[in-house]
């Protein structure tokens, strides 16, 4: 009789995710949010199912109607179309402000996202420039715009919840903003903008917050300023905005990303003429958190497929979870996972103490601790995604799986929103205004001393030696530009698998004195052997050599 393979199965998202339940009993407490997340847990594994089903449905683009009008018209999934009321009405924006949790509420909504996520087909991309958008507005003291807009962006109707998207890259590069070319322009009382905007994530939004150089203002960041940009019309029409075409991308591909140009296009300004880059500081904290989230979210499923696998899959006699190398294998990017999880779950945390006021010490280690959760769960993401699916062996490699999508959606996390390089930069520029490093030391050591139990001496050890060799490398490098610029990203990741670690040593005690066993407490020791201290010296020599 012929052979088929039984295909990976998901189960309860939130019963099978090793480290959220306890990261929920830990930072929030009590049966109601955890039976919320057990029931979203089932709603993941049902929308798996229709994403599979649904894998081919790429946004269409149609520009031109039968009749030669232009009319730019975007067609989403149907998967796209039903998670928009699904985000809605589970909060996966709203929780974040409902004032219930106070500044736990953060948590509770990045629990949804982290378990709903994976499933929506990267419909996480507009709810994080939502999210930002949100954000950005109530710190911008436009109260007018505040009234008119926050209720919309964090409704849990989905009849009246709106999206917003964000336009800043354009054809002059991505992360260097100051060379934007998009023109804002006085016409009576109304500002409109010119200009073309190379790569816009989610143009199916309402609205969009984008940066444009009022005419006059000078070159550079500080001529820009932040506008908002109600898309269409009471007709549903653009208002005067071309979608040039639709972005052909490796991943992500159900997010209707466009080239847009803006001939005129109705604006508001936010804030005042002159201060856009400051004004989007406040969104940037917001989605570089959504994208470590989706990070560690779109690990975890990556990994609970190539786990259920395992326990399915036979070869040489056994199953695969039963070999050892296999299972050494796993072992491994699980410690990944469990590190990045809380790294990414501390900058959730951070956010939402510092939108309820904060101390001095949590806005120090915030400053530093979000670009560097940022960029090394980003890494993290495309390292498990590529060894989950190898798991999977052919299967793995077979489109029709729907597991290559893991990867080629993963490929975004250390892009968007700031290259890995980028946010070295970034962290440098953290540290330099004071008290960061300090707060990333304090905070490792602070999780490695709540560890009592002699299973976690060692890696505790390693956290608190790879931190500070980072520190006294970077002391004697701020002297050298050359060498300090060359080495930022091995400077970052060091930083960011010290913190990983020292906080995955801290929520192992937790689940240790608690009853939630011992499974974390592996992790630790595994994620030590996997590599902390990266701090090194590459030859500039060698490096321009081999450039």
């Amino acid at each position: 009789m012929a052979f088929f393979q039984e295909p990976p199965r998901l189960g309860n998202q939130f019963d099978d995710d090793p480290m959220l339940p306890s990261w929920i009993a830990r930072h929030i407490g009590g049966d109601e949010v955890a039976r919320e997340l057990h029931a979203l847990g089932d709603i993941a594994v049902e929308y798996y199912g229709k994403q599979l089903a649904d894998r081919l449905n790429d946004p269409v683009l149609t520009q031109w109607d039968a009749w030669g009008n232009r009319i730019d018209k975007i067609e989403v999934s149907p998967l796209w179309r039903e998670a928009e009321g699904l985000a809605a009405k589970h909060g996966m924006v709203a929780a974040g402000y409902e004032t219930t949790l106070g500044a736990k509420a953060r948590t509770h909504q990045f629990a949804i996202v982290h378990v709903l996520s994976p499933s929506l087909d990267v419909y996480s991309c507009p709810l994080a420039m939502t999210d930002g958008a949100v954000r950005t507005l109530l710190g911008s003291g436009n109260q007018a715009l505040i009234d008119r807009y926050v209720p919309l962006l964090t409704s849990r109707d989905p009849s009246v919840m709106w999206t917003s998207g964000q336009w800043m890259t354009e054809r002059t590069g991505g992360s260097d903003v100051s060379q934007s070319e998009t023109v804002a322009r006085k016409d009576g009382d109304q500002w409109r903008l010119y200009g073309t905007k190379w790569f816009t994530s989610a143009t199916t939004a309402q609205m969009a917050l984008t940066l444009a150089r009022p005419e006059g203002n000078p070159d550079g960041s500080r001529g820009l300023a932040l506008f908002l940009v109600e898309l269409r019309d009471a007709n549903g029409r653009l208002r005067n905005i071309a979608v040039n075409r639709l972005k052909d991308k490796l991943g992500t591909r159900k997010v209707p990303t466009a080239e847009l140009t803006l001939d005129g296009a109705p604006a508001t300004l936010v804030g005042s003429a002159g201060d856009g880059v400051r004004a989007i500081t406040p969104m940037l904290s917001v989605t570089r958190t959504w994208n470590a989230v989706c990070a560690v979210s779109g690990m975890r499923r990556a990994l609970a497929l190539a786990g259920d696998y395992a326990r399915r899959r036979k070869a040489f006699g056994a199953l695969l979870v039963d070999k050892p190398l296999h299972a050494d294998t796993l072992a491994g990017i699980e410690a990944e996972y469990a590190g990045a999880f809380c790294l990414a779950f501390k900058s959730v945390q951070l956010l939402g103490a510092l939108e309820h006021g904060g101390t001095d010490a949590e806005e120090r280690l915030a400053r530093a601790l979000v670009p560097i959760a940022k960029l090394t769960t980003g890494k993290q993401a495309v390292a498990v995604a590529s060894e989950a699916i190898e798991a999977c062996g052919g299967a793995g490699y077979i489109e029709d799986t729907g597991l290559p999508r893991l990867l080629a959606d993963a490929q975004v996390l250390p892009i968007w929103e700031g290259t890995t390089n980028v946010l070295s930069l970034d962290t440098l520029r953290a540290l330099g205004k004071g008290g960061a490093l300090e707060a990333i030391i304090a905070e490792v050591d602070a999780n490695v001393a709540a560890a009592t139990d002699p299973g976690l001496a060692k890696p505790g050890e390693a956290a608190r030696a790879a931190v500070r060799h980072a520190a006294a490398w970077v002391a004697e490098a701020m002297s050298q530009p050359d060498r300090l610029e060359a080495g930022a990203r091995r400077f970052a990741m060091t930083l960011g698998r010290s913190l990983e670690l020292a906080l995955l040593i801290g929520h192992a005690q937790w689940c240790l004195d608690h009853g939630h066993g011992p499974r974390t407490a592996a992790a630790a020791r595994r994620f030590l052997l996997n590599g902390v201290d990266q701090i090194n010296d590459a030859s500039l020599e060698d490096s321009k050599l081999l450039a």
